[in-house]
């Protein structure tokens, strides 16, 4: 098997455990015998469970040794709540560890360093592209910056409605959609709504499996804006915990959220306008159904362009299909 290929075992494995790693990075790895075959794959456990390569160790046992650990992020070299994967790889014997990103987190880093002054090979750089746009997106942005990567997502119709004229929502896009949904859900750290989607939708905010009971990983709730909620509301019930914030400052929001990785915004187009205006949206997720409601209501409202001179600008990084809708991802020009 190519590393590669290999990698991309490694990153499907990652993607498997988006979410329930929070606050470590979701990594994955894979192990491949002295001849190339894999014997091991593995993905963060939960916090205080083993790291990635120690996951793939495991399963790999004995055939590990004269083989390559195959890991999207390079192994840490510190001792946290585990010890250090730079151990586990030398003490398995393994001749060649390829990663496709550097720790950029210094408490952390030195693995790869490490590991060569042991006389193991050691290959960066591989499918770096997949790995930092896909499962370790939110976790690197976080690293860089110290603020979590914000996700705008909603529906629309192809004409840009969010709902018909008398304010029916439910549903524009189509039930794969919607799993779709759920599973990014499960991903994150956080859904943000306004009060005003409380009002109206009365939303759960759950993340659900396919057949209707909650998934393993439940996000924060977080309501912001300054109206009272009813006792009531489906976000109070003990399906997660539910966050509340009296403010309609999407600064101050980020700032109580800042111990995030990743965070959803789900509420209406008055909560994304606000989001817009303010910058904090590292990204745009479109469900675009095709269907023409027309009408007044829109998916977001004034984002303080007067002119197509003054348009923020977005770039498409995915456009995929989801049954008959299509899902846009969008990052802004320059990123």
């Amino acid at each position: 098997m190519t590393f590669t290929a290999a990698m991309r075992q490694a990153i499907d494995a990652s993607e498997r455990v988006k979410g329930t790693t929070y606050p470590n990075p979701p990594v994955g790895a894979v192990i491949l015998d002295a001849f190339g075959q894999v014997v091991g794959v593995g993905g963060t456990e939960p916090p205080g469970g083993a790291h990635a390569e120690v996951v793939a160790l495991r399963q790999a046992g004995q055939r590990a040794r004269g083989g390559t650990a195959v890991v999207t992020l390079e192994p840490c070299n510190h001792h946290g709540r585990t010890p250090p994967c730079v151990d586990g790889l030398l003490a398995a014997g393994v001749t060649r560890v390829v990663y496709a990103v550097g720790d950029p987190n210094p408490a952390a880093a030195g693995g790869a360093r490490r590991l060569a002054d042991a006389g193991v090979e050691v290959v960066a750089g591989i499918a770096a592209t997949e790995v930092t746009s896909g499962p370790l997106r939110e976790w690197l942005y976080k690293q860089r910056t110290g603020l979590p990567y914000v996700t705008w997502k909603f529906a629309t119709s192809v004409d840009g409605r969010s709902a018909a004229a008398d304010g029916s929502s439910q549903w524009i896009t189509s039930e794969a959609a919607r799993r779709d949904v759920h599973r990014f859900r499960a991903a994150v750290d956080a859904i943000v709504v306004g009060t005003g989607t409380v009002y109206i939708d009365d939303p759960t905010l759950t993340a659900r499996l396919p057949d209707g009971t909650l998934a393993a990983n439940q996000p924060l709730r977080v309501v912001v804006g300054e109206r009272e909620i009813p006792s009531e509301a489906n976000v109070l019930n003990d399906d997660s915990n539910t966050m509340v914030i009296r403010t309609r400052d999407p600064r101050e929001v980020m700032r109580a959220l800042s111990d995030r990785t990743a965070v959803l915004v789900e509420g209406g187009p008055t909560l994304a306008g606000a989001f817009l205006r303010a910058g904090v949206i590292n990204r745009i997720l479109a469900y675009v159904a095709p269907i023409l409601l027309g009408g007044p209501i829109t998916a977001v409202d004034d984002v303080g362009v007067l002119s197509i001179a003054g348009a923020q600008r977005w770039r498409f990084d995915g456009i995929d299909t989801i049954g008959p809708d299509v899902r846009l991802s969008l990052v802004p020009n320059g990123s």
